[in-house]
């Protein structure tokens, strides 16, 4: 199986104290605190940039939860005046590569709170305006007294393998030449993760699939998703194909075919912190890949 790494939280996200006004008012005024919106936070190559409660002056509070090693709070802040041409507010996408643990799980979190809130500013029942409430766990109409919580679209990835363990690559049309992925897709009312995998797989890469394991799991708040990584075995590696239009071209790579590709620039493999990326590296396992001749990171 191909490993991923599964960290634990290093973030007790302390649900009991969303409901506890004082304490949320207390931990503010502790607290590391984020400026996010428009998908961006406020940050510099180097990582984070924390602000002062002083500093933080209206808008919206998202609790985020209490460092379990040094009991310090995080909260994110919506001040409402984020720029998305201002070189102090970078995409999470600019920033992951360079963030600890620690920040990248609480840049995860901040961004996909600050984005559903961003984009349910209404009712969805009567079309009132909402407010923030419970730390940012929720938002509440004050007309019909209803509760809207945060939604999280899961998507399926998956690694396609033959018997003689190759992986099957995809390259879509939006990408720069030369970047290939593993297949994914969003899960469907009514699907399982299961069945999600293969209708998505064939979709795309037009091979059938048996021997669906699970992998893990990664938060993909891009804007509002969960990855569900498996791997699984065709057993018909000729029948791959692309579909043409979410996927142009497809390829298949044994290990000393896609280190040799990756390192003399003609593979474009995902970013690092991606779990399309994970899961490559651990199909690869002792493989490694000289990172010193590896094109840069591309998202695009």
């Amino acid at each position: 199986m191909s490993a991923i790494r599964q960290r634990p939280s290093l973030i007790d996200r302390a649900g009991e104290v969303r409901a506890n006004p004082a304490r949320l008012e207390e931990l503010w005024h502790k607290a590391q605190i984020i400026e996010v919106g428009k998908g961006r936070i406020r940050s510099s190559i180097e990582g984070l940039t924390f602000i002062p409660p002083a500093q933080a002056i209206g808008g919206e509070r998202y609790f985020l939860g209490i460092e379990l090693e040094t009991n310090i709070p995080f909260f994110a802040w919506a001040s409402g005046a984020v720029e998305s041409d201002v070189e102090d507010y970078l995409t999470l996408r600019e920033l992951s590569g360079g963030l600890s643990p620690l920040q990248l799980e609480i840049a995860m979190h901040a961004i996909a709170l600050s984005n559903w809130h961003g984009a349910h500013p209404h009712c969805a029942k009567c079309g009132a305006a909402t407010r923030a409430d419970l730390g940012g766990a929720v938002r509440v109409c004050d007309v019909d007294e209803s509760q809207h919580h945060p939604r999280t679209d899961p998507a399926v990835i998956v690694l396609i393998k033959d018997r003689a363990d190759r992986i099957l690559l995809g390259h879509q049309p939006v990408w720069p030449e030369g970047r290939f992925s593993t297949f994914a897709g969003f899960l469907e009312p009514g699907e399982t993760f299961e069945q999600c995998v293969t209708r998505e797989a064939f979709e795309e890469s037009g091979v059938r699939l048996t021997e669906i394991k699970y992998l893990g799991s990664q938060p993909w708040p891009f804007p509002a998703s969960i990855m569900i990584a498996f791997e699984a075995i065709t057993d018909a590696p000729d029948d791959a194909r692309p579909d043409g239009e979410e996927i142009t071209e497809v390829k298949w790579f044994s290990r000393a075919q896609l280190k040799s590709s990756a390192e003399d620039g003609s593979l474009l493999l995902p970013p690092k912190v991606s779990v399309a990326r994970q899961m490559i590296e651990g199909w690869l396992g002792a493989t490694e890949l000289d990172a010193s001749k590896l094109a840069g990171e591309t998202w695009r």
